[in-house]
């Protein structure tokens, strides 16, 4: 018996550069050796690459009861899991199944990394929700927490996603403002810089899962690539698709707006992998 194959009750107890064709992340593998999967980063915000191993068939893998993407091949198999941007500095564990039905635990490394910060004084309206406008946040973020935890097959095999619109990056993954001394959550997305109109595709193929007009994203759609990896695209100021609809990678969905809690037009765009959003940055890559 495996001394570490333990049930899954007892492990659980235990315990950037823009361009529309060109990035560069230090410190990773050359497009040229790199699987089709996103950029390991191994720090809050990114993704890492947990081997799990030879099986014959693609293993179950956790993290807090959340199913992770596993990619590979019967020869070795990878667990790609997302960190969440509130975790801090550590080792974490992930629980696998193994063919016997018994879990084992792995343990993997999280990195700090200090994201930038942006301190700004604007009118007090226009940081304070209303009873109202919070009531119906909090109503929406409840629809969205729902979709965030889906999970669904067939698991894509190339995850290497395009840009979905064309346009200069305006803020990065991970930025936190700050509004009259009071912290916001670190911004979750990528948000790409262009015209009213202009036409928004899929970044990786998948299934239109949600559309809607909410309070602060604006027209959005939700996009499920299947595996738990999902995208969201806000401030739309169309929507072209309805819930059920297959897209290819790149086939247009909506078109660049203003609409939601924005100052202009743009395109906020979101990646989440097992329910936490991860920067986008790493899933664009040769």
């Amino acid at each position: 018996m495996n001394p570490h194959a333990v049930s899954r009750r007892q492990a659980a107890g235990a315990v950037a550069a823009w361009g529309l064709g060109a990035w560069s992340l230090p410190g990773h593998a050359t497009p040229d050796t790199a699987p089709p999967w996103p950029l390991a980063s191994e720090v809050p915000g990114g993704v890492v690459h947990v081997p799990l191993g030879p099986a014959t068939a693609r293993p179950t893998a956790l993290s807090d009861d959340a199913r992770l993407l596993v990619v590979g091949s019967p020869a070795g198999w990878t667990a790609l899991i997302g960190i969440p941007l509130a975790a801090g500095p550590g080792t974490a564990q992930i629980l696998v199944e193994d063919a016997d039905g018994t879990w084992r635990t792995l343990a993997y490394r999280i990195e700090p990394k200090a994201y930038p910060q942006q301190r700004l004084n604007v009118a007090p309206r226009s940081v304070d929700l209303s009873p109202r406008d919070l009531a119906r946040h909090e109503r929406e973020r409840a629809h969205q927490l729902s979709l965030m935890a889906l999970f669904s097959e067939p698991v894509p095999t190339d995850l290497r996603m395009r840009p979905p619109v064309n346009g200069r990056r305006s803020s990065s993954f991970g930025l936190r403002r700050i509004f009259n001394g009071q912290a916001r959550q670190p911004h979750s997305g990528m948000d790409i810089a262009a015209g009213t109109g202009t036409a928004v595709g899929a970044p990786l193929a998948g299934r239109v899962i949600d559309t809607g007009d909410y309070f602060f994203n604006g027209q959005t759609v939700w996009l499920d690539h299947g595996g738990g990896l999902l995208s969201m695209l806000c401030h739309l100021s169309r929507i072209d698709v309805r819930n059920g609809d297959p897209l290819s990678a790149g086939q247009r969905l909506g078109a660049v707006g203003a609409t939601g809690r924005v100052t202009g037009p743009h395109l906020h765009w979101s990646v989440l992998l097992n329910r936490t959003s991860v920067d986008p940055a790493l899933f664009i890559h040769a």
